[in-house]
C-alpha cells in the first residue's frame, strides 16, 4: 500500500530537475508524431495510444468546448527524441473522470474561492487504471519527476486550483508521493482468470446456490431465443456503428445525459485501432436487441457501453459479464474489468480491487483539510472491500481475494 506523505506547499522550478531535457506543453495530441507517442505509451494500454487519444480530440468529444482542454506534457533528450510523456487536461468540470471531488468544488465556493479550472491526468471517460508517466524506459524517474514538477507548475502558471491524477499505477504513486501528492483509495470489482477451460469450470468454484444463480440468468436469456455475435473493429461499418449507438445512447438518456464519446470517435477507432475493440450484439431473429462495447488488451478486457431497446430478463448480465468472461476464458485473458461502481458484479465472480488517484491542492488549508479526509475515506474504503468480499460467490478454494 502507498505509504503516506505530508503535503506539499511549495513547488519546486523545473529547471532545477531536468539536465538536457525540453519540455513542451501540446494543445492537442496532433501536434507530436503518433510513433513517437506511442513509442513511450507502449502497447499495453489500448486508450494511451496516440489514435485513441487523437480519435477523442478529432471527434470533438474531448475539447476544450467540453470543459476539456488538452495540456499533454512531452520531455524530448537533447537529440530531440521522445523521452517521456503526460496526459493532461485543463478543466472546467468533474464529469467523466469517475474520481469526485464534488464536495471539495462545494466548499471551494462556500469559501469563495475558484475550484475550476483544475488540471487533471487522464483519459478522458476512461475509469480505468493504466500508465500516467508514459516513459521510453519504464524506469526513468528522472523523466518522472521531470513531469510531475512540469504538471505542478503548470497548475500555478494557469491559475489552477489543483492538480489530480486519476487512475494511476501502483508503480507511479511513490514517485506522485514524492513530489507532494497526497493519495486516495477506491475500489472497484474485477474478475481474474484462473485458466479456466470453459465457463462450467468457472462456475464450479462457485457455491452451489451463487452457481444456480449464475446458470438460471443465463437460460432466461437463451430460452427467450437471443443470440449473441461478436464483432472487432474491422467488422464495423457505419451502418453497424449507428444501430450499436443508438443502444448504448439509450442508456446515456435514460440517466438524463448524452453519451460522453460522440459517433464518430467509434468511427475512427475502428479504422485505427480495429484490434483492440469488440462489440457484443445480442440479437434476436437476427435484429439487434442490445450491444456492449469493449477494449481488448494483451492481458485485459475493459467492458465501457451497454444499452439495450427494450427490458430483457438477464440480458444486461449476459451481454455485459458473462459473455465477457466466455471471452476472456477463449483467449487466454488474465482481468476483466467491467467498469465502475456495481455491487451486482460480486454475484457474478467479479471480486473488490483497489485503485487509486493522486491530488494536490494549492490552498494550503484545503489541502491540509483533504489530506485528512482522504486518510479516514481510504480506511473505510478498506473495512468495504474486507465487508463486500464477505459476499463472494467463491469457495473458499476458488476465487482472487481483494487486492489492498
Amino acid at each position: 500500500m502507498p505509504t503516506k506523505k505530508l503535503p506539499a506547499t511549495r513547488v519546486t522550478p523545473l529547471r532545477d530537475t531536468v539536465r538536457d531535457m525540453r519540455l513542451s506543453v501540446l494543445s492537442n495530441i496532433a501536434e507530436i508524431d503518433a510513433s513517437a507517442w506511442n513509442g513511450v505509451a507502449g502497447t499495453r494500454y489500448p486508450f494511451l495510444s496516440h489514435e485513441f487519444l487523437l480519435a477523442a480530440e478529432q471527434s470533438g468529444s474531448v475539447s476544450a468546448a467540453e470543459g476539456w482542454q488538452p495540456r499533454h506534457l512531452v520531455l524530448h533528450d537533447a537529440d530531440g527524441s521522445l523521452r517521456a510523456a503526460m496526459p493532461l487536461y485543463e478543466k472546467t468540470h468533474s464529469w467523466g473522470e469517475f474520481v469526485f471531488d464534488w464536495a471539495w468544488a462545494n466548499a471551494y465556493s462556500r469559501a469563495g474561492l475558484d475550484y475550476y479550472p483544475k488540471l487533471v491526468s487522464a483519459v478522458a471517460f476512461t475509469p480505468a487504471t493504466s500508465f500516467r508517466l508514459l516513459r521510453r524506459d519504464p524506469g526513468d524517474t528522472e523523466a518522472a519527476a521531470a513531469l510531475i514538477q512540469a504538471a505542478l507548475e503548470l497548475c500555478r502558471d494557469l491559475e489552477c486550483s489543483s492538480l489530480h491524477v486519476q487512475f494511476p499505477t501502483e508503480d507511479e504513486i511513490p514517485l506522485l508521493e514524492a513530489a507532494g501528492l497526497i493519495v486516495r483509495k477506491d475500489c472497484q470489482f474485477h474478475w481474474h482468470n484462473r485458466s479456466y477451460a470453459d465457463f462450467d469450470e468457472f462456475l464450479a468454484q462457485f457455491t452451489s446456490a451463487k452457481r444456480k444463480k449464475v446458470r438460471r440468468d443465463r437460460r432466461h436469456v437463451a430460452e427467450a431465443g437471443i443470440r449473441f455475435r461478436r464483432l472487432s473493429g474491422s467488422d464495423l461499418d457505419d451502418e453497424r456503428w449507428n444501430t450499436i449507438y443508438e443502444l448504448i445512447s439509450r442508456t446515456f438518456i435514460e440517466r438524463g445525459s448524452l453519451p460522453y464519446f460522440r459517433r464518430e470517435f467509434f468511427t475512427r477507432l475502428s479504422q485505427h485501432l480495429p484490434q483492440n475493440i469488440l462489440v457484443i450484439q445480442a440479437e434476436d431473429n437476427g435484429h439487434a436487441v442490445a450491444a456492449a462495447v469493449f477494449f481488448v488488451a494483451p492481458d485485459t478486457l475493459y467492458g465501457r457501453y451497454w444499452g439495450a431497446n427494450g427490458d430483457y430478463n438477464a440480458l444486461h448480465f449476459e451481454t455485459c459479464y458473462y459473455q465477457g468472461i466466455d471471452y476472456c476464458i477463449e483467449h487466454g485473458i488474465q482481468t476483466f474489468e467491467p467498469g465502475t461502481q456495481g455491487e451486482h458484479k460480486i454475484s457474478r465472480g467479479f471480486t473488490p480491487s483497489a485503485t487509486w488517484s493522486c491530488h494536490w491542492l494549492a490552498h494550503p488549508q484545503f489541502f491540509s483539510a483533504v489530506d485528512a479526509y482522504l486518510e479516514e475515506e481510504g480506511q473505510h474504503v478498506t473495512r468495504y472491500m474486507h465487508a463486500v468480499d464477505q459476499h463472494s460467490p467463491y469457495r473458499n478454494s476458488g476465487g482472487k481475494k481483494h487486492d489492498d
